[in-house]
């Protein structure tokens, strides 16, 4: 799970099985419909990033970044 908003949105960070493409599942609150939408993981990094649900998946991601790593274009 990425974020639950106050009003029960979802976000979550998916993988697709057959294809290995990952993916993040917007799960609408039950007043909303209950829709489910399905964004390519590259679409939603590339939208607004103000939104409380991109700012956690930004977080996530940069708790995964080492901050010691060496960047690519440093190595010998």
């Amino acid at each position: 799970m990425i974020y639950v908003s106050s009003n029960g949105d979802r976000w979550l960070l998916l993988r697709d099985p057959s294809d290995g493409r990952s993916f993040v599942r917007h799960e609408a609150n039950v007043a909303s419909g209950s829709h489910v939408t399905d964004i390519a993981l590259t679409a939603f990094l590339a939208a607004d990033r103000g939104g409380p649900e991109h700012q956690a998946l930004w977080a996530l991601i940069g708790e995964l970044v080492d901050d010691g790593a060496t960047a690519p274009s440093e190595v010998a």
